[in-house]
């Protein structure tokens, strides 16, 4: 599986991690605040992420960052002044974005709430602007739920306000299944999920006891940019921008080391020039939605 988190290599082959989401984010523990730092490839979102979020907040007001994980996002934004609530669904994940807000000097202006993105514990209209990156409406895997918790962005949302959402993308997890295919040992050889994953999107145990295998990443629905656009779309957001953090990259995670500062710099340029095409949007392994409220 092509996702940021694998449990094989995250806990090493004999410890795997929880196949469900809380529990799988409690057990990550500390690595989600280490994610977006810990690679070229991993940066790139990062990069590309804060970019658009320098763009489109607000200088100040009210941020409710849904899904935070271990404040990353959090501690970002209240760095630059503004008021964050951060709501997160994994109890070790919402203690650590406690952490890190007083580490870094800005527990004043983050909240860490627990909570669920299907019904969110905030007021209608209570926020200047509403984040939900790195994929948390990816984690949630029945689609009456994705609809529940898109609603829920556009609902705490604040007439006008932004709403940056960022998910998983199916196309870019096919094909580097696919590259992979006969060339990792079989517990890692996910070939047979193809045309099932390709029909649903859905890296569930419904899929996994179907073939009797073990997972090799977390739980996730995968989107495909016409799904992401038209979810939001139903939900009331009105879809401004689409672009992908990685991009063609996202098949590029092995001999990160090899890179030179040279590559990394041409790889930006390219980027830069097409991560709002929506064909390279849709192959890229996590696409973020600009929408307003």
């Amino acid at each position: 599986m092509s996702d940021d988190a694998d449990p094989a290599a995250a806990a090493g082959a004999d410890t795997p991690l929880p196949f469900e989401v809380a529990a799988f984010y409690d057990a990550y523990g500390e690595r989600e605040w280490e994610r977006l730092d810990r690679d070229f490839h991993h940066r790139l979102e990062w990069e590309a992420t804060t970019a658009y979020l320098d763009e489109h907040l607000p200088a100040e007001g009210h941020v409710l960052d849904v899904g935070g994980g271990a404040g990353r996002y959090a501690v970002w934004l209240a760095e630059r002044g503004l008021d964050v609530t951060l709501v997160e669904l994994s109890a070790e994940q919402a203690r650590l974005a406690r952490e890190k807000s007083r580490d870094h000097g800005v527990a004043d202006r983050v909240t860490v709430t627990r909570g669920d993105a299907r019904a969110l514990p905030a007021s209608a209209g209570a926020a200047d602007a509403v984040c939900c990156l790195g994929g948390p409406l990816s984690h949630v895997l029945d689609a009456d739920g994705r609809v529940d918790a898109a609603r829920e962005l556009r609902r705490v949302a604040a007439d006008g306000a932004p709403v940056l959402v960022s998910v998983m993308g199916l196309l870019a997890s096919l094909t580097r299944i696919m590259r992979h295919s006969g060339l990792v040992p079989d517990e890692h050889d996910e070939t047979e999920l193809l045309p099932a994953l390709a029909r649903t999107g859905d890296y569930d145990a419904a899929l996994l006891e179907r073939f009797d295998r073990e997972p090799t990443a977390q739980p996730m629905h995968l989107f495909r940019v016409d799904e992401f656009e038209a979810l939001l779309e139903a939900a009331g957001l009105v879809v401004e921008t689409l672009a992908a953090l990685e991009g063609p990259f996202s098949q590029r995670r092995e001999d990160l080391d090899a890179l030179t500062e040279a590559h990394c710099e041409a790889i930006r340029e390219t980027l830069a020039e097409l991560r709002e095409d929506r064909h390279v949007v849709d192959h890229s392994a996590h696409m973020l939605a600009v929408c307003r409220a």
